[in-house]
């Protein structure tokens, strides 16, 4: 068993290891079962998952990181993908965001780097593309920690920040590079770094690249990397338009679903509470809820539009402590609002979707969905930011009036959960609103963060990402007829008016 990518490597460990302690001694049929693991690879044989870390054969180093980070046995995720991606296997790799995806693809090519040895001042071996700046720094982030003790550099490549350090990177050589699609574009123009000796190539968050427009330049990319390559894709979604992708990119891949992939799923630990309201009410009830946190619980709170953001972050921080995060912050300022959040300095953190994918916080206790997304896909990764790493959480949304068109698909996404839905909201579905009245929304904009705009090589917010809400019609795994899917943008409300006297 030996890596198809590059020349002559060194054999990896067994991909059929018995099962082991860390489970239970339970076979690979109940491990995959109780996990909801299904693999698709017609005419082959799927590799036994790694159900303990001592199983992978993993370097003494990596699980030496990977035990001092406290991790007891491989998610999912990663005891199945693993094996596969050991083999030398391309991977469709299908899994909720918070379910270790990360190391599901880090910790194979740290593998395949040692093996190669390749001069990395003449390019990477690895490159990871990722749609936004947050979910690229943070996988750094990983390759930093646990490649640190097998001598593994990397580098950062994205968008709003000085081309200057990242291009002193590139020259000093990094092993692995991780790159918003829009500035590794902009650095290839340059000249400024080859592809070539890319072995592994891993798309993360292939669903929502899409979403946001990176489509063309993902493709120019891989155009500059050698065909014979190992590429690993994984998604939180299986629309149509990421399957299309991935029979083009991909050669022979083994798909690996973690729980059901035909429809869309929130996570069940998290509890949802959807409450129907009107634009007037959000304010004081947001007040309710935020006093009844225990202090310094972190707490996402999403608005549909940057003006709005910035002015619940303004009202909140005089009692709260609260700060913004949009696409008009400058990397600095982003890095800073992170920081404090992270660090608990800043325990309300108000957001655009620039923050539903990518934010790994584990301790995050609520989010509070403030204005409904235009579509409930962005619904269930907006939630997701909670209830990460077994931990559990709680959702709060306020839904109005002009918000029925999605109460359908809504109601569907809390029945798949085991949630209870409400009377109001299920009048909704028959109705197709909620009495027909209430007062009218001023009308605001959406915000947007298109691939081509603070993620890509332009300065401004650009118009992909509401294109995504506007195509995001998804088929089901097999082809059949589209899911939960939005048609037309929608204007959110910005609700200014509904704050009580204590928080304007």
């Amino acid at each position: 068993q030996r890596f198809s990518a590059g020349a002559n490597p060194a054999p990896v460990p067994s991909t059929n290891p018995a099962p082991q302690a860390d489970n239970g001694n339970m076979s690979v049929d109940a491990y995959r079962k109780k996990h909801e693991i299904t693999i698709i690879c017609p005419g082959r044989e799927a590799p036994s998952p790694f159900m303990s870390f001592q199983s992978t054969g993993f370097p003494s180093e990596i699980l030496r990181e990977v035990q001092q980070a406290g991790f007891k046995a491989p998610s999912p995720i990663q005891a199945q993908s693993w094996p596969i991606a050991l083999k030398g296997s391309d991977i469709v790799a299908v899994a909720k965001t918070g379910s270790g995806k990360t190391l599901g693809y880090l910790l194979p090519g740290f593998i395949l780097v040692k093996n190669l040895r390749h001069n990395s001042r003449d390019g990477p071996t690895v490159l990871v593309l990722s749609p936004t700046r947050e979910l690229a720094t943070q996988i750094q982030d990983e390759a930093i920690k646990f490649g640190r003790s097998s001598r593994i550099s990397s580098t950062c490549l994205y968008g709003g920040a000085p081309k200057g350090p990242q291009l002193r990177d590139l020259e000093r050589g990094a092993d692995i590079v991780v790159a918003t699609p829009g500035r590794l574009n902009d650095i290839l123009e340059m000249g400024k770094v080859s592809l070539r000796q890319v072995a592994y190539l891993v798309l993360d968050e292939a669903d929502r690249m899409l979403d946001m427009g990176f489509e063309p330049q993902i493709r120019k990319i891989v155009k500059q990397v050698q065909p014979k390559r190992q590429t690993l894709m994984f998604t939180a979604t299986w629309p149509r338009e990421v399957r299309k992708i991935a029979s083009d990119l991909l050669t022979n891949p083994v798909q690996v679903n973690i729980g059901n992939t035909d429809e869309l799923v929130a996570n069940k630990s998290i509890t949802q509470h959807v409450e129907v309201t009107t634009s007037f009410e959000k304010g004081r009830r947001l007040d309710q809820i935020l006093r009844q946190q225990e202090p310094g619980s972190k707490v996402i709170i999403f608005c549909s539009t940057k003006r709005m953001c910035d002015q619940l972050s303004r009202n909140l921080s005089r009692q709260y402590g609260a700060s913004a995060i949009h696409g008009d912050k400058s990397q600095a300022e982003r890095d800073s609002v992170l920081s404090e959040f992270r660090t608990g300095r800043c325990p309300i953190l108000v957001a655009t979707d620039v923050a539903a994918r990518g934010l790994d916080v584990k301790d995050i206790r609520v989010v509070v969905n403030y204005d409904f997304p235009t579509g409930v896909e962005d619904y269930v990764h907006r939630i997701g930011r909670t209830g990460r790493a077994g931990a559990t959480g709680i959702a709060y949304t306020f839904f109005c009036d002009q918000d029925s068109k999605y109460a359908s698909d809504l109601v569907k996404i809390l029945e798949g959960a085991n949630q209870n839905v409400s009377p109001e909201l299920r009048a909704m579905v028959g109705r197709g609103g909620y009495g027909g009245r209430g007062p009218r929304r001023w009308a605001s904009s959406n915000d947007s963060y298109g691939g081509q705009g603070a993620y890509g090589s332009q300065t401004r917010d650009g118009p992909s990402f509401q294109s995504s809400y506007n195509n995001s019609s998804s088929g089901n795994q097999y082809g059949g007829a589209p899911s939960f899917h939005s048609s037309s943008s929608n204007n959110q409300t910005s609700g200014a008016a509904s704050l009580p006297a204590r928080l304007v």
